[in-house]
């Protein structure tokens, strides 16, 4: 069963996951941990954490498509 908290944790990782796709890593960041926030157990924000750092350390070229290539195991 979904609760409010888990419907909120969705929202803000929804508006992350539109600033990360529009190459807004520091604004995704923010979004994103603020999920984390509501729902300290939320695995995909985690991870989108770590993407967002590494793109913000390591820019994208213009025609990314929104992949993340995983460079070390």
């Amino acid at each position: 069963m979904i609760n409010k908290q888990k419907i909120d944790c969705i929202r803000v990782f929804e508006e992350g996951l539109a600033l990360y796709k529009e190459k807004k890593f520091k604004e995704a960041l923010l979004k994103f941990s603020k999920a984390l926030e509501i729902y300290p157990n939320d695995t995909p924000s985690q991870i989108f954490i770590e993407r967002c750092n590494y793109f913000i350390k390591n820019p994208v070229s213009d025609d990314w498509d929104g992949v993340f290539e995983m460079k070390t195991k």
